[in-house]
């Protein structure tokens, strides 16, 4: 009892504390990383913590806790102290980015998760917003920090942090919120970190080459170069994708034209870089946007897709898209494949005395059951009314399908939601048959349903089988 007791504890322990400390170890390493792109005197090139904690606390609410946040603040503080800042400045610089990120935070907290994930056409709006409001909040201690810390103007210190902020947070939080879990890697979900094969490498070729001419060619618009290439990347890859390829534009972006400054500080302009750092961030919201958009536009084309080739009520597919499936199953398959047609008996009595509507959930509810008797490739359609069909490329189960699913049919009565009752049976048309040609289709479901009516003829609740008259038709 004691060894049981002493695991809870452990494991409450790890569900309190672990997601905290953590967030904490990641905003320390992050903070490292963005102190080491910091030009001795200035702000840090490139500071990736404040949109990382963000993102933890939006996609881990673990994290969102009084000892989340206090956890961050020490992070934050321990990293700027090892590195050998005052504890003023630090506290300064780090009040700046907790404020930043507490802003941003309430911004996306009242969000639906649709938004968070950048599934929507708005999301892109509301990440700027979130952006903004974070360079909103950091700029007054911007605007406190320039004077006392870099001997400049308050103005200049809010505008600087603003501009700041906005870029950083367009540049790491797209990919934090949509960043896959660690054992993720499905090339097809879109969040693999893969870009696919050869021919998808075009549009990242492409950006890699342009960002090549911009730093040959130089000049100030050279950080333009790559649009057009970044624009390819958001109509072909998915959202994440584009979204890893936008934060190393803006690294590649960043790090040159800090670069510059520090070699040449005679030329060094603070409204320049406030300039060319908001130009980034405008720059980054275009192929993201154009990846929002284009995944969206791809979900609602496979929504109408499946309405068209789909039963709305059963969920079963039309009788159109039915017979495509099975002419290219039978393109595929070897001998030996079996068209079962299923009616539900007497369901005219069903409508007359329970009504239209109990009608439709005794049809939900008898899909549902033929769905469950089927396996992961039989096809399943609905040919009108309450006849339904089922289409198996291996004749050798197919006796044992068609009893498993007259069985499940009249297993139990369909309980209404009105509480009342209904019995149904079902008569099944077995048709078994070798390997037709895609034209023999129409008259192998003639067959079946022929065999649905002698089942029908014969007392009803019972498969009638027998092998295709037209099996043999040959091609043309």
């Amino acid at each position: 009892m004691a060894y049981t007791q002493s695991g809870a504890t452990g494991t409450g322990f790890r569900s309190q504390f672990g997601p905290p400390v953590a967030m904490a170890l990641v905003i320390f390493a992050a903070c490292l990383f963005g102190i080491s792109t910091r030009p001795i005197g200035f702000l840090a090139t490139v500071w990736p913590a404040n949109a990382i904690m963000l993102g933890l606390l939006i996609r881990m609410p673990g994290t969102a806790t009084a000892l989340g946040w206090a956890g961050a603040a020490l992070a934050y503080l321990a990293a700027d102290l090892l590195t050998g800042s005052s504890l003023p400045k630090a506290l300064i610089l780090n009040g700046a980015n907790l404020a930043g990120v507490a802003a941003a935070y309430m911004v996306y907290a009242r969000l639906p998760d649709g938004m968070t994930r950048l599934e929507k056409q708005t999301s892109m709006l509301w990440l700027v917003i979130a952006s903004a409001a974070a360079g909103a909040a950091a700029g007054l201690f911007g605007a406190l920090a320039n004077p006392l810390l870099f001997d400049g103007g308050a103005v200049a210190g809010w505008t600087f942090w603003f501009a700041t902020e906005l870029v950083n947070y367009m540049a790491f939080l797209p990919v934090i919120l949509l960043a896959p879990a660690p054992t993720h890697n499905d090339p097809a979900s879109g969040y693999s970190w893969s870009l696919g094969g050869w021919a998808n490498l075009m549009p990242a070729a492409a950006l890699v080459a342009s960002c090549a001419l911009a730093l040959l060619i130089g000049g100030p618009g050279a950080i333009a170069f790559p649009v057009p290439a970044l624009l390819w990347c958001g109509l072909v890859y998915s959202v994440f994708r584009t979204s890893v390829l936008v934060l190393l534009y803006v690294l590649w972006t960043l790090i040159p034209i800090s670069a510059d400054l520090i070699g040449n500080p005679a030329v060094y302009d603070e409204m320049s870089l406030v300039s060319a750092r908001l130009g980034i961030a405008l720059v980054a919201m275009g192929p993201i946007m154009l990846g929002i958009v284009t995944a969206s536009r791809a979900r609602l084309l496979g929504r109408l897709r499946h309405l068209a080739a789909h039963d709305q009520l059963t969920g079963a597919s039309s009788r159109a898209a039915f017979a495509q499936d099975v002419q290219e199953q039978l393109s595929v398959s070897g001998s030996g494949c079996a068209l079962m047609m299923i009616d539900l008996d007497r369901f005219k009595a069903v409508n007359d005395t329970f009504g239209h509507a109990a009608g439709d959930e005794v049809l939900m509810a008898f899909a549902e059951r033929v769905r469950r008797c089927l396996r992961k490739d039989d096809l399943f359609g609905r040919q009108g009314g309450e006849e339904f069909v089922v289409f198996v490329a291996d004749s050798l189960e197919v006796d044992a399908i068609a009893e498993r699913i007259r069985v499940a049919v009249n297993s139990a009565p369909v309980t209404l939601n009105d509480g009342r009752a209904v019995e149904i049976t079902a008569s099944i048309g077995l048709l078994v048959f070798g390997r037709p040609t895609a034209a023999s289709v129409d008259a192998l479901l003639v067959e079946a349903d022929a065999l649905l009516y002698r089942a029908k003829n014969n007392g009803r609740d019972r498969v009638e089988r027998a092998a295709a008259q037209v099996a043999s038709i040959p091609q043309g």
